[in-house]
């Protein structure tokens, strides 16, 4: 396999990732920040507010990977600026910045796109997030960093799977250029947008634990994980060879959604592997770091 991989760091990113989990309630049973955040944020936004970002569950999730690709082609780290640009840009230079990204974009689609988010974005930037940009962006460009002095130090393919936790790109993967994001909101699980020749990664990172004397997030995450016998079981089933869904469900005779609730507390969890065959394919294996790093965790929350 050959791709170029590149880390990327913006506030814009953050932007877009805390409005996607607000507005979409996607993912957030499994997500760190939960329902009591969304409660939370929700109860702050006088009723026009609340009634513009519920609109914006309706838009098509596609949107987003538009919304992604112009920030991978940002002029600025600037929020404001950032809107600035789409703003006032013309549908024909917008479009054609992103037509690379998705060569199917037409630039009605842009219009609407635009039309529709900037406004949004910006009023979720003024109630919620230029509040915790402060301390979530100095976390992120740290992370960053962090991956940026490993480019030279490890291969691509370790470098994807050690940043992401265990995310594998299978060979005839068409993905040239693989962009790896720090993520806050979107943790602990990742998110990724195929794009032509290209694959945007967004991979979490825990922010720091407030109370030493509790048990550490990612410890909890381990131990829930594993105490469900059913996901022990998965656990071996697929320790031997990638297996997915699809041959999950025909072999162990269990609803798709029931797999994929327990692949999902396995994944954020560390402990799978997941291969990315096609784009439309995903397989599961066992991540063998993930049994090394619950002996770590225990071992260091209880000072052995």
């Amino acid at each position: 396999m050959t791709y170029n991989v590149k880390v990327d760091v913006s506030p814009i990113y953050e932007l877009i990732s805390s409005f996607i989990v607000f507005t979409t309630r996607k993912w957030v049973n499994n997500l760190d920040v939960g329902l009591e955040w969304l409660e939370d944020i929700g109860s702050r936004f006088n009723l026009d507010a609340q009634q513009a970002f519920a609109a914006a569950a309706k838009f098509p999730f596609s949107d987003y990977d538009v919304l992604y690709a112009w920030a991978m082609d940002r002029s600025s780290h600037s929020i404001d600026a950032f809107l600035d640009d789409l703003e006032h840009a013309a549908n024909d230079t917008l479009h054609h910045s992103i037509k690379s990204y998705i060569p199917d974009m037409n630039t009605k689609e842009v219009e609407r796109i635009r039309s529709s988010y900037v406004p949004l974005l910006r009023k979720w930037n003024d109630l919620y997030f230029i509040d915790v940009a402060p301390q979530y962006t100095p976390l992120l460009e740290e992370d960053a960093a962090e991956k940026s002095t490993l480019l030279h130090k490890m291969d691509p393919e370790a470098l994807v799977e050690y940043a992401s936790g265990g995310i594998v790109l299978e060979a005839g993967l068409p993905s040239e250029q693989v962009v790896l994001v720090p993520s806050i909101h979107f943790r602990p699980i990742n998110t990724y947008c195929f794009y032509n020749g290209a694959l945007l990664i967004q991979y979490p990172i825990d922010i720091p634990e407030l109370d030493e004397d509790e048990p550490p997030t990612c410890l909890l995450r381990l131990t829930r994980a594993l105490a469900n016998p059913e996901r022990l079981r998965l656990l071996r089933y697929v320790a031997n060879e990638p297996k997915s869904l699809q041959e999950m469900v025909s072999n162990l005779h269990e609803s798709e959604d029931k797999l994929m609730h327990h692949l999902m507390r396995l994944r954020v969890a560390g402990l799978l592997r997941v291969h990315l065959v096609d784009v439309d394919t995903e397989k599961f294996s066992i991540r063998p770091d993930g049994a090394a790093e619950l002996q770590m965790f225990l071992e260091s929350y209880i000072r052995l």
